[in-house]
């Protein structure tokens, strides 16, 4: 027992002194790398400073009006090479008085003494690379420090030797910055996340290298291999449209203190993201965009799914919008688990078209059982050709693999179907989300989510990104149709009524799903936790933007979809309608082709506008049309009109229009007009869809 005890007690002390050494061995590691850091530094440049790398500049990131999103910020720390070869002791004796006077000066914390000391110390040591002083300066700073005595001489004669260090700067602060991304510490490293990561090679550019020999006993530059500068990459973010979407989320998520939320705005055609707001809270209660939710967060998307459950219904002919569909008192049961709805008492009798547009939980269930529990693999195979299982593929890393259950799999139960069918047991990123309901909106067409436009050198386009088509067709055109009814009913008629516009329609979704938090389930610490959404297309007559909010865990005043998350979708809608000028002006691809339709007109005065197309002998449709204003429209054989309105106390978008027209309309609902310049207007000084005062000036730029 006695030996034991020995033995156990050898032991003790050894790893004692193991576990003392460890820590000396790291503190002195640390105290090297973050007390001595410079002085190492500067012993490594000196003995190793035959071959020098030229780091290259990395490229911007760019909005997509060429608006700088992120960008790179040299500083300079300025070093000298006290035995450059042109440095000669009458230059260096003659100078230093006066270097150290205006270093004292500049930098403002030493004496001109402690400069004269440090200098000449360094020279009499021979330091080839002595650092001058640790602060880091601006570009602007550094050349005036090259026009003080020897710098002013250059590396050869004056052993100037500035270090160059790019700090990687957000113009626009946390705008998309998830979505920007940033870079490692270690600059070698490159992009951390988002874009910079994305595009790290083209960003990056190459470096280049100055090579050095020893002639007499100095160095002398023999072969130098100039940098090739990074390349610039142009997003698809408009910045105009980001911090719309940015203020409206931060402003819904302070009111309803959830935890985080994202909103998405896409082009329907082109998959391009126009705006991308990512936020959640920090512990001290501030939001800031610290992860990317609507690419990398999968959860249950709860009644957003229902369409693809109903568009698999109506794809095999098993339902039509029309039939009945017995809903009951609210609740019912699916083997041993209940299902409810959110309407007290239940719904009763409803038709398909009612079922969606009250997104009743039973009503959706109940055609998807009924009809597919005893080939649920039909079902899911559906939903599997919509591509609803495949990741986009998008270029920013970090995308959240989509989860359907399949029939036989462990996890598939006798309730899997029905609550599947709603949108629980299966997983979906916001982006996923709004890609298919994009593809609705696109006349079955489903495309990859655009982050990118092109990517250039110096203003020079060097590759421009084409729109790529992931399903040419998720179901068939009647299928679109019928669904496109029901997304416009949901707001004119269902859960969504609050949102509805008067200037324009919108199409969508809501969904208000409670979220499984880990091995606790639905019921977790502090009750139940919610989801609010809502995802649609506008305006939904001629379908050209998507977007998608999802707010998350909101705490206070509700948690429902259309409130929560369809407030947000609904500004966002309405500023992005208002700046586009009521969308009538808008060339489609379709009427701009070649050869197959009448020229194309901008919109203005009816009866200047007809005047004009008669002298030039073109057919027009519509001139019954009763309205000061009109849009116009180019079809194969003529034109058509339509009345153009001007909502008061809403600034328009007047930009392309000629100065006599936009002054006629802004003058019209009260606003002072300045004007500069002559053709027609580039720039409005007052933003399109922001509200104003009568008397308010605001000035027009002309090109």
């Amino acid at each position: 027992m006695q030996i034991k005890k020995s033995i156990i007690l050898r032991f003790g002390f050894l790893y004692l002194g193991v576990a003392v050494l460890a820590v000396a061995i790291l503190g002195k590691a640390l105290y090297l790398r973050v007390v001595e850091g410079d002085r190492w530094e500067e012993v490594v440049e000196e003995h190793n400073n035959k071959d020098i790398v030229i780091d290259a500049n990395r490229g911007d990131i760019l909005a997509t009006d060429f608006r700088k999103l992120a960008c790179s910020v040299p500083t300079y720390r300025i070093h000298m090479d006290m035995r450059a070869h042109g440095l000669i002791d009458e230059v260096f004796n003659a100078n230093v008085d006066s270097l150290s006077y205006l270093l004292s000066r500049f930098y403002g914390d030493r004496s001109e003494r402690t400069f004269r000391s440090g200098l000449k110390k360094a020279r009499a040591d021979g330091k080839r690379y002595y650092m001058v002083h640790p602060r880091r300066i601006s570009f602007t700073d550094l050349k005036k420090l090259k026009q003080f005595p020897l710098f002013r001489l250059g590396a050869n004669k004056g052993g100037f030797i500035p270090k160059k260090y790019e700090n990687r700067k957000l113009p626009f602060g946390e705008l998309a910055a998830r979505t920007v991304g940033s870079l490692y510490a270690e600059k070698d490293l490159g992009g951390r996340f988002g874009l910079e990561m994305a595009y790290n090679n083209s960003l990056k550019g190459l470096a280049g290298i100055s090579t050095r020999t020893r002639v007499s006993g100095n160095w002398v530059v023999e072969e130098q291999i100039e940098p090739i500068d990074g390349l610039d990459i142009v997003t698809t973010i408009d910045i105009g449209l980001q911090d719309v979407a940015e203020s409206a989320l931060l402003h819904q998520l302070k009111q309803y203190q959830a935890d985080h939320g994202c909103a998405v705005l896409m082009e329907v055609a082109t998959g391009k993201i126009r705006a991308i707001a990512n936020l959640g809270r920090t512990p001290s209660g501030k939001y800031i965009e610290k992860y990317n939710y609507a690419i990398g967060e999968a959860t249950e998307p709860g009644s957003t799914f229902k369409l693809a459950s109903l568009i698999v219904a109506l794809e095999d002919g098993v339902v039509q919008l029309s039939d009945s569909i017995e809903t009951g008192k609210g609740f019912c049961y699916f083997h041993d688990r209940k299902m409810t709805d959110s309407h007290p008492g239940g719904y009763g009798t409803l038709s398909v078209r009612e079922v969606f547009e009250k997104s009743s939980n039973i009503g959706i269930s109940k055609i998807i059982f009924d009809n597919y529990r005893d080939d649920a693999r039909r079902y899911v195979n559906r939903l599997y050709d919509m591509n609803l299982k495949d990741p986009l593929g998008i270029e920013i890393k970090g995308e959240g693999m989509p989860m359907i259950k399949y029939p036989g799999e462990k996890t598939w139960s006798g309730v899997t179907l029905p609550w599947m069918s709603i949108g629980y047991e299966l997983q979906q990123t916001p982006l996923q989300i709004l890609s298919f309901y994009n593809a609705i909106a696109n006349n079955g067409k489903m495309v990859t989510p655009m982050f990118v436009e092109a990517i250039q050198h110096h203003g020079e386009v060097i590759e421009e990104k084409q729109t790529e088509v992931i399903n040419p067709s998720i179901c068939s055109l009647e299928t679109i149709e019928k669904v496109h009814e029901l997304l416009v009913g949901v707001v004119e008629n269902g859960t969504a009524r609050n949102i509805r516009s008067k200037r324009y329609q919108i199409a969508g979704k809501t969904g208000t799903a409670q979220i499984a938090k880990g091995t606790t389930g639905y019921k977790g610490e502090g009750g139940k936790k919610h989801q609010a959404s809502f995802v649609g297309y506008f305006p939904a007559d001629r379908p050209m933007y998507s977007c998608i909010v999802v707010v998350n865990e909101p705490t206070k005043k509700g948690y429902y979809g259309n409130v929560v998350a369809g407030s947000v979708f609904k500004e966002i809608s309405d500023r992005v309608y208002a700046q586009s000028f009521e969308h009538d002006d808008v060339k489609t691809e379709y009427e701009v082709e070649l050869g197959k339709h009448q020229p194309y007109s901008k919109g203005g005065k009816k009866e200047e506008l007809l005047a004009v197309l008669d002298e030039v002998g073109v057919m027009v449709q519509g001139q019954e049309v009763e309205a000061e204003w009109i849009s116009t429209s180019a079809r194969e054989h003529d034109i058509s009109l339509k009345s153009k309105s001007f909502p008061s106390g809403i600034v328009p978008n007047v930009k392309g229009m000629g100065a006599k027209d936009a002054v006629s309309i802004l003058e019209n609902m009260g606003l002072k007009v300045i004007i500069n310049g002559v053709g027609r207007v580039k720039q409005q000084s007052m933003t399109a869809g922001q509200n104003y005062r009568k008397g308010s000036t605001i000035y027009l730029k002309m090109s």
